[in-house]
């Protein structure tokens, strides 16, 4: 009697392995180990594009995996894996393996010839052993990597890869120094002076030089319809506002002294901080961070043509460093702003930023507004935006008394089904869909008549297998659309955990509520001329996929009262 198991298997990166290939191996694997026992892989669990450092719970596959075996009903009475390290990193086994077992579900490893025995010392230290592999692997791979740069930096003219810095651009430096990379085709590169951008990087250090502000050079620049650097290159920065000049990328410009011509290399670092400290099992968030300026590694020679001699970059920089100058540090918030980060504006698209009131209430609290003052940091051209106010603000309690509302009023089964289950077909699309496919149906069907009748077929053959393709590619995008949605038990699972936020919420400090808000996927997007703010939330089903929760839209009065307010 065949067994019925899960695969579950992982892929770090898309741009330097092919995840298919990388599945098929695994995969491979993961039948050997089980054809002893006439095993059968009926379903799978394979996340692309997730460190191994990551928890389980973190991964989106992993994750639905840790849901699928709480159900009665599953298909599987165990888990296979292709290898070890793909699957735990860490102490991660030791977190993982226990939940599997209290659910009942066997794990097997190719390593250790088959089933883990729970109540096997050995079993267990050599799953152990193997996280820490895993472990001393990626950090060994990356002090190898960080020692082999900075030795560059130090040494070399070659570009250290990353986007040119605005004024440069790339040129060829000849074939890649190994052979093996070289063979392929890649090429060494370096910086050489733009020269259409260039002279732009000399005005702003002039005008800098000069006395003129920030917000002067940016108005100037905007005003004479130069490009900024986002929207000069729009290939390398598709993710930056191309609309006139941001101050702040002023800023960067005068601050990055490459510009005469000795590479600064090392001026930011990834740092990994504990997501929560008092759950250490949630694992760590990579941020960056700036290191000190003792830190940076500076290069003994000249690397590259420089844009700025070194006087007026000297000149700069001391202004710079003044009060007034560039020096703005990174300020810790005093506040905590439940709203941070998920509120956008609904006329430009950026993030609305948090500011208390200096005036104090009678009560001795303290009015607290999210703002968009984009024309404040960045010169816009005339009309950009449908004319963007200076400034607008919306008010926190209203906005978070609208949203604990509505995420309370979705924290029934039937209230929730009705944004989970839409009741359209997609606007016809679905429609639309079925008719292009029946179309092709009757294409390929005359073509496979026409080449039973025809000598010479391969052609026709050919004609087919086009066809055919066009119409999986159709099916296969038509099932996407119509996949099936959350089952019942998924939705009233769903609801009631809704209706545990909704219960906390009423009790949650403002920090614990932007936690919950993240947990929940939760974006606000605030809408000035109508007056509204539109919301949306993500939850995971027992699934494991992420189930679009609609939107609502409250037309309460941002500002918190009646009275009118300047836009």
């Amino acid at each position: 009697m065949s067994r019925s198991f899960a695969f579950l298997g992982r892929v770090s990166t898309e741009d330097n392995q092919d995840p298919e290939a990388s599945r098929g191996w695994q995969l491979r694997r993961a039948r050997q180990t089980i054809e002893q026992v006439g095993g059968v892989i009926v379903t799978e669990y394979f996340d692309i594009g997730q460190s191994r450092s990551i928890p389980w719970k973190r991964r989106p596959r992993a994750a639905a995996l840790l849901e699928d075996i709480k159900r009665p009903g599953r298909q599987f009475d165990a888990v296979v894996i292709g290898e070890p390290q793909r699957a735990f990193y860490g102490n991660q086994f030791g977190l993982t393996f226990p939940v599997l077992t209290h659910y009942g579900v066997e794990l097997w490893v190719p390593e250790v010839g088959g089933r883990i025995d729970p109540g096997s010392e050995a079993h267990d230290m050599v799953m152990t052993l193997f996280g820490g592999m895993s472990k001393g692997e990626r950090t060994r791979v990356q002090l190898r990597t960080k020692a082999s740069m900075m030795d560059l930096a130090l040494k070399g003219d070659r570009h250290m890869g990353g986007r040119p810095p605005y004024g440069y651009r790339l040129v060829d430096a000849g074939p890649h120094p190994n052979p093996s990379k070289a063979a392929d085709g890649k090429r060494l590169h370096q910086l050489d002076v733009n020269p259409d951008t260039a002279p732009i990087v000399q005005r702003i250090f002039s005008a800098f030089a000069s006395g003129q502000s920030l917000r002067t050079i940016a108005d100037a620049l905007t005003r004479d319809e130069v490009p900024s650097p986002s929207a000069y290159d729009r290939v390398r920065n598709p993710h930056r506002d191309p609309t006139g000049w941001s101050h702040s990328a002023v800023r960067a410009i005068l601050a990055n002294p490459n510009y005469s011509g000795y590479r600064v290399w090392g001026k930011q670092r990834k740092q990994e901080s504990l997501i929560d400290p008092d759950d250490v099992a949630a694992g760590n968030v990579t941020r960056m961070r700036w290191n000190d300026p003792a830190q940076w590694v500076r290069a003994s020679r000249q690397t590259h043509p420089a844009i700025i001699g070194k006087d007026l970059m000297d000149e700069v920089h001391e202004r710079l460093e003044v009060p007034g100058g560039l020096g703005r540090r990174p300020r810790v918030a005093k506040y905590d702003y439940p709203l941070r980060g998920i509120l956008l504006c609904g006329i430009c698209g950026h993030r609305m930023q948090g500011a208390v009131h200096s005036r104090v209430r009678k009560d001795g609290s303290r009015r607290t507004l999210y703002r968009c003052d984009l024309r404040r940091r960045r010169s816009l051209p005339e009309g950009a935006y449908g004319g963007h106010p200076k400034s607008l603000y919306v008010d926190e309690n209203v906005m978070v008394k609208g949203l604990d509302t509505w995420i309370t009023s979705l924290a029934t089964p039937e209230a929730l089904s009705k944004v989970v289950r839409p009741e359209s077909d997609h606007g016809g699309r679905a429609a639309d869909l079925r008719a292009q496919i029946k179309v092709l149906d009757k294409k390929i069907s005359s073509l496979v008549a026409t080449a039973e009748a025809a000598d010479e077929v391969a052609e026709l053959s050919a004609m087919i297998s086009t066809r055919s393709r066009e119409r999986k590619a159709l099916k296969n995008k038509l099932a996407g659309m119509l996949r099936e949605g959350p089952t019942d038990q998924d939705i009233a699972s769903m609801a009631t955990a809704l209706g545990g936020v909704a219960t906390v919420l009423t009790l949650a400090t403002a920090e614990e509520k932007g936690r919950l808000y993240r947990s929940l996927d939760i974006m606000l997007t605030y809408h000035p001329e109508e007056r509204c703010v539109e919301a949306s939330l993500a939850l995971r089903s027992a699934q494991g996929q992420s189930s679009d929760q609609g939107t609502g839209r409250d037309n309460a009065c941002p500002e918190g009262d009646l009275n009118p307010h300047p836009r």
